[in-house]
């Protein structure tokens, strides 16, 4: 059984996970104005959807931590086997957000285990569990994980195994640009590029191969150099980003997960930070700069 605190837990994590697929412009990722142009309308639209899918099996993942109490090898058995089960639910619902489900789940379970957590104390405890096998998870070796051991790149596991570092400087960029007077989309955006700047994608090393990685990583440091999003400088320098990635096909696909992890942490409001920016609108389309 679960109670009305696991159900707000999940409900946040899909909230922040819906948030994120509202900023535009995303270089190189699925935004609302895709739902302009009839090639990618069903895709963007599929990934509103499928993310609502999400909501039972993560709040079964934050019921299984309550009971169980502690970032032991039997709740990461069973949070896999969760998992595997939502991932089927979200293929019939359109498919997607595999790496957000795993983001997601680990930190939806390590804030059920404490709810008064601060988020390193909260991403340390998800660390605690990533580093448990899942003993009855397939075999067969994924893009993602070929990919790492191709390249010696952490990949999702590695990220997670780690801590989240990333999700930590998402963090980290939300509260900076926040304080230097960003409104909330410029705010994400920042953290968004924060990711991209260090994160060694599997998406992109699979399709762009290592050069085409630092590209993108030196890129979004461009943009943030430029004086972020909330600057014209910077503003200019993420579109000639988006229209770059676009351009070629290059997807950063890991770096949407973290930032919605990020955005996950942020709403429950353990780190005691305050907003001051202006907040996010809640139609679906948040742009900066059109």
């Amino acid at each position: 059984m679960h109670n009305r605190e696991d159900e707000a837990l999940a409900q946040a994590a899909v909230d922040a996970l819906v948030g994120q697929l509202a900023l535009a412009p995303k270089p190189g990722l699925p935004d609302p104005r895709d739902l302009t142009a009839r090639a990618t309308r069903r895709d963007h639209s599929a990934l509103r959807w499928s993310a609502r899918a999400l909501l039972p099996g993560l709040t079964a993942m934050a019921a299984a931590a309550r009971r169980t109490g502690e970032p032991s090898a039997r709740l990461r058995a069973e949070l896999g086997a969760i998992g595997r089960s939502t991932e089927h639910t979200v293929g019939l619902a359109g498919g997607g957000h595999r790496g957000a489900l795993w983001t997601l789940g680990l930190l939806v379970a390590a804030a059920a285990l404490r709810p008064d957590a601060e988020p390193a104390d909260t991403t340390a405890l998800a660390k605690q569990l990533a580093a448990h096998p899942d003993r009855r998870a397939p075999r067969r070796p994924s893009r993602g994980s070929t990919v790492s051991a191709r390249y010696g790149a952490a990949g999702a596991r590695g990220e997670a195994r780690a801590g989240f570092p990333h999700v930590r400087r998402a963090l980290t960029a939300l509260t900076t640009a926040r304080k230097q007077g960003a409104c909330e989309p410029q705010a994400r955006l920042d953290a968004l590029l924060t990711v991209m700047s260090t994160l060694q994608d599997t998406e992109l090393l699979y399709t762009a191969g290592p050069l085409g990685l630092r590209h993108v990583q030196a890129e979004a440091r461009g943009v943030l150099e430029a004086g972020g999003t909330a600057t014209e400088p910077g503003a200019v320098a993420l579109r000639a980003l988006d229209t770059d990635l676009s351009s070629r096909a290059w997807i950063p696909r890991g770096s949407a997960p973290l930032l919605a992890g990020a955005l996950f942490l942020d709403a429950l409001g353990s780190s005691g930070a305050r907003r001051t920016a202006r907040p996010a609108p809640t139609h679906p389309r948040t742009t900066i700069n059109p």
